[in-house]
């Protein structure tokens, strides 16, 4: 017998071009593939419905995202506040399937008296309010990083919403544990992503990659850092790709000849860029969930180079270079850049991404669950 399940996700899945609908929208795919019929519902706020979607999923239904003043007084987080529907909650009363709320933004029905016999699952992507506290640290606008740390503090009291879970799906080791210690029905569930193989190419490249979404504040500061703490005293050239540059970026770039900017670049030239560069870096400063950029790199680049905070508690501490300082940084790529990566380095890449992060085993769970 087919399973049915709600999801709710926080934005349009697709296209799944950054961290948390990548994880979404193949979720979304390897549950279809398992059999599993998706109600999937979806908050839009500046991403159209498209039609890849039907796809993957049985029925989609969309909801305008509420204003910040149709929002107040905020009684609970604003992510969580203004993704709240009188027609999602009507659509789930429809039938007795399972819900999935994809984060807290998406668990304003997760406590309602109507749903307290449904069987609910809640996919955490990070530990919210230790997310939002990071954020507020590294914010400059005094308006800016107000609204975080109030944000954060509304997440870390809303967070026990988790009891009225039945299944709570940790993204990264770090986070079931943190989990685990306060909650019960909690589980690891690895980060879904594209990849069914690794693809990563044998020999050398002539470059760098750091790849992002640019406009996002934590990587305009990896990628600001990069280029003056790192690139700056070296001549080895860095690509720096993503969409949407800030413009302080850009004109920093420009400063140096062998650091260049792809900007906006499709799927396809991404996916060269991935594949033919010699060391991916990438340096971030929140060690919270995990990072998809690292698992793309993973699967399809040759070596890769972070800081601590990048693979901290993720079980991929032996997959790469870890870089403390910004002459870490240069010195680790310096003696990367003399080395071919060989079929060894591949062989144990697909070792280890096989057992931990395949998408097929994470949907198996997931039946699992529904049905148990």
């Amino acid at each position: 017998m087919a399973h049915y399940l709600h999801v709710i996700s926080f934005d349009v899945p697709y296209p799944p071009d950054y961290g948390g609908v990548i994880d979404v929208y193949y979720r979304i795919k390897a549950l279809a593939e398992a059999g599993v019929k998706v109600i999937l519902h979806c908050f839009e706020y500046g991403r159209p419905p498209r039609n890849e979607l039907a796809e993957v999923a049985d029925e989609m239904h969309l909801y305008a995202r509420k204003k910040p003043l149709s929002s107040l007084p905020l009684r609970k987080p604003y992510i969580t506040l203004s993704r709240r529907s009188k027609d999602l909650l009507s659509r789930l009363l429809e039938d007795d399937h399972p819900i999935l709320f994809e984060g807290l933004h998406c668990c304003y029905y997760l406590d309602h008296p109507s749903l307290k016999d449904r069987k609910k699952l809640v996919r955490m992507h990070n530990i919210e309010w230790q997310y939002y506290q990071q954020l507020a640290a590294q914010e400059g606008d005094l308006v800016k990083k107000q609204y975080l740390q109030l944000e954060a503090k509304a997440l870390r009291k809303y967070e026990i919403v988790l009891w009225d879970a039945d299944h709570i799906l940790a993204i990264s080791p770090k986070d079931e544990q943190y989990l685990a210690d306060k909650y019960v029905g909690v589980h690891y569930l690895p980060a879904f992503h594209p990849y069914t193989q690794v693809t990563c190419l044998l020999g050398k490249g002539d470059y760098c990659l750091y790849h992002a979404k640019l406009s996002v504040a934590e990587n305009h500061q990896a990628a600001m850092y990069l280029i003056r703490e790192v690139f700056a005293e070296m001549s080895i050239p860095l690509i720096i790709a993503g969409s949407d540059p800030l413009p302080e970026l850009i004109h920093e770039l420009n400063q140096h000849e062998h650091i260049m900017l792809r900007h906006n670049p499709g799927a396809g030239e991404m996916e060269a860029l991935m594949r033919e560069a010699h060391v991916h870096i990438l340096p971030t400063f929140q060690d919270t969930g995990i990072k998809l950029k690292l698992l793309n790199a993973l699967f399809s680049g040759r070596f890769i180079l972070v800081n601590p905070p990048m693979v901290k508690g993720t079980g991929l501490e032996g997959a790469v270079a870890i870089a403390e300082t910004p002459r870490d940084f240069r010195v680790l790529t310096l003696r990367l850049f003399r080395r071919d990566f060989s079929q060894g380095e591949i062989d144990q890449r697909k070792k280890l991404l096989t057992e931990r992060f395949s998408n097929r085993k994470g949907a198996e769970l997931l039946v699992g669950l529904l049905g148990g």
